[in-house]
């Protein structure tokens, strides 16, 4: 492959797209084996939306409703899984099943230092357990939040409570939207 890959621009073009954009769409069988071959994989228990969106077919709808099954603790043990949770025929799904890990994770031995916390739910105590957010900035949070309504990911809670960047890079560890 490597060899055929080097004297085909056009595919070499997509290898590095595929290597470097985390968000490429893929769209065709061709570009499905080569992202095998280059052993991109979706770990369908981890998945992010981006992760399921990369995937040709499939809405944002079907990604979101994927990502809040698993973070409710659905686990996915197969292909068949997904394709139920989404009430789609298992032979639509065929071609990207290569594509598709299906770990399995104890959750007592995630390695995750502090739980991810939700800011649209927690309360000031807990936001000021989370390393880098004081009193101050844990009250900040809950009064936008009561004023102006949940915060919508990390950029608007970035935009609302005027966050530098360099705070939101250690933040964004510990806050889950």
């Amino acid at each position: 492959m490597k060899n055929w890959l080097s004297f085909n621009p056009r595919l070499q073009k997509l290898r590095t797209q595929l290597l470097n954009d985390p968000y490429y769409r893929l769209q065709s069988g061709e570009e499905i084996q080569l992202a095998i071959q280059l052993g991109i994989h979706i770990d369908a228990n981890q998945a992010t939306v981006d992760d399921w969106l990369r995937l040709p077919g499939f809405s944002i709808h079907q990604a979101r409703s994927l990502v809040e099954l698993s973070r409710s603790g659905v686990k996915f043990y197969c292909i068949e899984d997904i394709a139920a949770a989404l009430a789609i025929p298992v032979q639509r799904l065929q071609p990207i099943k290569p594509l598709l890990n299906f770990a399995y994770y104890d959750e007592e031995s995630l390695e995750c230092p502090v739980p991810l916390l939700n800011p649209n739910l927690a309360t000031v105590e807990h936001l000021a357990k989370i390393p880098f957010i004081d009193i101050s900035l844990a009250q900040a949070v809950v009064q936008n939040r009561l004023a102006s309504g949940p915060y919508r990911s990390l950029v608007d809670f970035q935009q609302r409570l005027a966050l530098p960047a360099d705070a939101i890079a250690q933040l964004m560890y510990y806050l889950r939207f």
